[in-house]
């Protein structure tokens, strides 16, 4: 038994697998030659970094429903804070600010 639980636990041993970049050998030239493909690269774009403030006209805004103005950029949204007049990103502590309420 003690025999059949390590013969398993070897089998699971990284230094049997193979590698992980594909060796492919050429047999159509004069002299046969190995070429180690290359791994393929995903480049990914490097995510766009959205300011914490910005300013925007007021008529280029909108309004919701509670009469609080918004700017909405690429899917970010942005609040009016009606104290300094610049607009934030959002976040969840705007609800209960009151620099973020019309009229307060």
């Amino acid at each position: 038994m003690a025999l059949l639980i390590l013969s398993a636990l070897n089998s699971c041993s990284k230094k049997i697998h193979s590698s992980k970049t594909p060796e492919v050998i050429v047999t159509g030239d004069t002299t046969s030659s190995v070429i180690a493909e290359k791994p393929m690269v995903i480049k990914r774009k490097p995510k766009t970094v959205f300011p914490k403030t910005i300013s925007v006209n007021d008529s280029a805004a909108h309004k919701s429903i509670d009469g609080r103005l918004y700017y909405d950029v690429l899917g970010h949204r942005y609040w009016k804070n009606y104290k300094d007049g610049k607009y934030y990103l959002f976040n969840k502590t705007m609800y209960n600010n009151p620099a973020f309420k019309p009229g307060e």
